[in-house]
Order: C-alpha cells, then sequence, then structure tokens
C-alpha cells in the first residue's frame, strides 16, 4: 500500500510539473497570519499585522485596557463629525482583517464598521478603545488543537433591538469542530424584530445554516459527521418556536427561518438545547460583557497569549477537550 507520505510528495510533484510553483515546507507565515505549530497544536497569530497597525495609529506607547468595549454602551449615528474620516476607516478597516484570528474582537470591530460612511468623534474614541485592548493582548492569537473528534457544536445568541438608530438586534454565534474553533460571527440583523424570542430565532437560523454549510463542505471531503448536530441557545421562547410546530400560526413573519430550522429538527438532523445566560459564548459576540465573563469566554474560544502557549509546551487533547462546555 502506497503511503500518505508518498503519495503528497507525488501531488506535489505534478503541480509543479503543470504551474509555476514549488513547496516552501511547512506553514509558517501567510498573508500576515503566523503559525507556529507543535506536536499537539497550531497557534495563529497576527503580532507583526498588530503592532504595524498600532505603529500606523501611532498608540505603541498607549495604556492597555482588559476589554474591547464598554459594557452596556451602544454607538449611534449622533455627534460630532470625525474630522478625519479616511484615517478612521483605513484604521477599521485594518482592524477587521485581524479578527481573522482574534474572534475576542468580533463584536467591537463590526460596531465601529456600520459608522464608515460617517464617522464622529465617539466612533473614533471606540476605535482606540479597541487598539487599546490589543495593545495590552497583541500577543494573542487561535489555538487550535489536534483533535479526532467530529462533534459540531454551536453557541448562538442576540442582542435584541440593540441599535438605538434602527433598532434592529444584533446576531451572534460559534462553531466548534471538537475543540477547536471553526466560525464565528457577529452581525447587526437585516430587518426588525419584533420579539427577543423572534431575534433569537433570526439568529438560531442564521447559526443553522452556517452548520448546515459546514457539514456539507465535510461530506465533500468524505468526512461524515455525527447526527444529530446541536445548537445551544440561551432563549427558552426560541427553542419552544424551533420544536413545536404548533406555534407556526403565530410566526408567519418568519415562516421561512421557521420552516428551515424546523425541517432539520423534524429530521433528526439538528437539536437545539438550552444554556444558562452567563455560559453562552456566542454573548461577547453581540454585546459588550464585564471583564470577568469576557476572560472566561477568550479561554473557552482558545484565544490565548503565545508566551502562555511557550510555557505551557502546547496544551493536550484531553485538557483542550474540557474547555469547551458540554450540554446533554
Amino acid at each position: 500500500m502506497v503511503s500518505e507520505t508518498s503519495l503528497i510528495k507525488t501531488l506535489i510533484t505534478r503541480l509543479s510539473t503543470e504551474f509555476a510553483m514549488k513547496d516552501l515546507g511547512s506553514l509558517h507565515y501567510f498573508l500576515g497570519v503566523e503559525v507556529q505549530s507543535n506536536s499537539q497544536c497550531l497557534f495563529l497569530s497576527q503580532i507583526k499585522y498588530a503592532l504595524d497597525l498600532l505603529q500606523r495609529a501611532d498608540m505603541v506607547g498607549t495604556k492597555p485596557i482588559t476589554t474591547p468595549f464598554v459594557v452596556g454602551h451602544h454607538l449611534s449615528t449622533e455627534g460630532k463629525p470625525f474630522s478625519d474620516p479616511t484615517l478612521f476607516r483605513s484604521l477599521a478597516g485594518a482592524l477587521q482583517y485581524l479578527t481573522i484570528t482574534r474572534p475576542d474582537l468580533s463584536f467591537s470591530v463590526n460596531s465601529i464598521c456600520q459608522y464608515m460612511h460617517a464617522p464622529t468623534e465617539d466612533h473614533f474614541h471606540a476605535l482606540k478603545h479597541i487598539l487599546r485592548y490589543v495593545k495590552g493582548t497583541v500577543h494573542h492569537g487561535l489555538q487550535l488543537h489536534r483533535t479526532s473528534s467530529r462533534e459540531l457544536l454551536a453557541y448562538s445568541d442576540a442582542d435584541w433591538a440593540g441599535c438605538p438608530d434602527t433598532c434592529r438586534s444584533t446576531t451572534g454565534y460559534v462553531i466548534f469542530l471538537g475543540a477547536n474553533l471553526v466560525s464565528w460571527c457577529s452581525k447587526k440583523e437585516s430587518t426588525v424584530s419584533r420579539s427577543n424570542a423572534e431575534a433569537e430565532y433570526r439568529s438560531l437560523a442564521v447559526a443553522t445554516a452556517k452548520v448546515a454549510w459546514i457539514v456539507q463542505l465535510l461530506r465533500d471531503l468524505r468526512r461524515q459527521m455525527p447526527s444529530p448536530l446541536k445548537i445551544l441557545c440561551d432563549n427558552k421562547s426560541a427553542i419552544f418556536m424551533a420544536i413545536n410546530p404548533v406555534t407556526r400560526p403565530r410566526s408567519k413573519h418568519i415562516a421561512i427561518d421557521y420552516h428551515f430550522v424546523r425541517e432539520l429538527i423534524a429530521n433528526g438532523s439538528l437539536k437545539v438545547a438550552f444554556v444558562p445566560s452567563h455560559l453562552q459564548l456566542a454573548d461577547s459576540f453581540t454585546k459588550g460583557v464585564t471583564k470577568p465573563q469576557f476572560l472566561l469566554f477568550c479561554n473557552k474560544l482558545h484565544v490565548i497569549s503565545f508566551t502562555t502557549l511557550s510555557l505551557k509546551g502546547g496544551d493536550k487533547e484531553e485538557s483542550s477537550s474540557d474547555s469547551i462546555l458540554d450540554f446533554k
């Protein structure tokens, strides 16, 4: 039997004969993303990119802070226009790229990017708040563990009517494959929800669609997933709507989302379960949370410092799997 190593070498050789390319060896740096690896995990970071961003913003010597967003604070269109909108857009756009390996920045960066067309002084202060957080966590990145688990677990959450200008809600979700965070999102919903349950249900539908896409991608890669898939939600009304078909007449205005989720639950492909709000990992993707809660969520999302990883010498798979909150 031909070994996997021989097959890889054969593929590389054939690619080099067909295309102007060569094997550069193990991955270390690609498009601003730095990769450190050992036998147990990969560590993805953008340390150099973050330092360059702080240099561009002239905030290398700024005082660091521990959270990227103020608890209970919501940005709005009101306020004095910022004097240099081009600078604001440049820095905000650069922060968007930093979220590739920094899911802890997703909500705060999404919040300021909604006002690129007309930034105010308050928006720039919020941007500087994020940069001060980046200054204190410049060596942080995303840790991916070596694991054989194929279990998909998603967390879905929404902040109802959080936007003071439009009363639209913010959707957030995180998706784990085994112990690894593989997808996350923080986004303002496209329509106004008439209740908290409706906002949570729309968020549930968005997370369900993403989970379905990941499952199909893995199937194309010939990786079968255990069923049913699990999504954790902290709103019992939204869960009740998803499980009980008798609620359909009261949810006709979200009929598409309703039928999409209900169909997957009915055929046994999806299971929606309850998770307490203080353990809802998607909570930090919809609003500013307190420092203890934010630090807890960062740990559960495996957003850690490279110095911590170096001291530990790489986490074991057994210990890493314990850091994912498990609800049966």
